[in-house]
C-alpha cells in the first residue's frame, strides 16, 4: 500500500510553518508552536487519530495566536489533502462523541472534498493558557477549507474552556481517523460520482 504522507511549508511574514503528517502512524507527535495549550492539542489530535505529526511554527506571538493558530490550521489541511490523493479506498465519513469531564462533544465528517464547518463553538473571551479558546472555531475553518472536509461540531455540554477544547479536539482526531481509515477496495473512490 502506498505511503499516506505528506509535508507542507508555509512561509509569510506572519509565520514559519513546517508541518508533516502520516495518517498511518502510531500517534507519535513532535509539536513546537510558542502556544503551550496548542502543542497540547495537537499532541492529542496525533494521539487520538494514530497520525504521526511534527510542527515547527514560528509566528508573531508578539501580537497574538491569531495568524500562528491560522497558519497551522491551513498547513495541517494541506497536508491531509496531499496526503489522502484521490481519496480512493477509505471510509470517508466518521464522527465521535467524546466526554471530557463535564464537557460532551459530537464531532461528524464526511471527506466529501467540499469545505464546510458547522458548530456551535461558544468560547469567545476564554482564555487558556496563552491560548485564545475562541480561536478553536479558527483553526477548524483553516483545516476544512485546504483539506476539503465538511466538519460538523456540536458542544452538548461544557461549563470550562479547557475542557470544551480538548473534547472538540479528540472527538475531531478519532472521527477523522475512522474517515481516512483503509476500507474495500483500494481503488474505488467512496463516491457514486466517481470522485471527491
Amino acid at each position: 500500500m502506498d505511503p499516506r504522507r505528506a509535508e507542507v511549508r508555509r512561509s509569510t511574514t506572519e509565520t514559519k510553518i513546517e508541518l508533516a503528517l502520516d495518517l498511518d502512524g502510531t500517534g507519535r507527535a513532535e509539536v513546537q508552536t510558542g502556544i503551550g495549550f496548542l502543542d497540547h492539542m495537537l499532541e492529542l489530535f496525533a494521539h487520538h487519530g494514530g497520525f504521526d505529526l511534527t510542527v515547527h511554527a514560528q509566528g508573531d506571538l508578539d501580537v497574538d495566536g491569531h495568524h500562528t493558530v491560522e497558519d497551522i490550521g491551513l498547513a495541517l489541511g494541506q497536508a491531509l489533502r496531499d496526503a489522502l490523493g484521490e481519496r480512493r479506498g477509505i471510509r470517508r465519513y466518521g464522527s465521535c462523541v467524546l466526554p471530557m469531564d463535564e464537557a460532551l462533544a459530537l464531532v461528524a465528517i464526511d471527506l466529501s472534498g467540499r469545505p464546510h464547518l458547522q458548530h456551535d463553538l461558544a468560547l469567545s473571551g476564554a482564555r487558556v493558557g496563552e491560548f485564545d479558546a475562541d480561536l478553536t472555531a479558527h483553526f477548524f475553518r483553516s483545516l476544512v477549507n485546504q483539506s476539503g472536509m465538511t466538519l460538523h461540531i456540536r458542544v452538548l455540554s461544557g461549563d470550562d474552556a479547557h475542557h470544551v477544547v480538548e473534547a472538540v479536539f479528540k472527538g475531531v482526531a478519532r472521527a477523522l481517523a475512522v474517515a481516512c481509515e483503509r476500507h474495500g477496495d483500494p481503488d474505488v473512490v467512496p463516491s457514486t460520482k466517481g470522485t471527491l
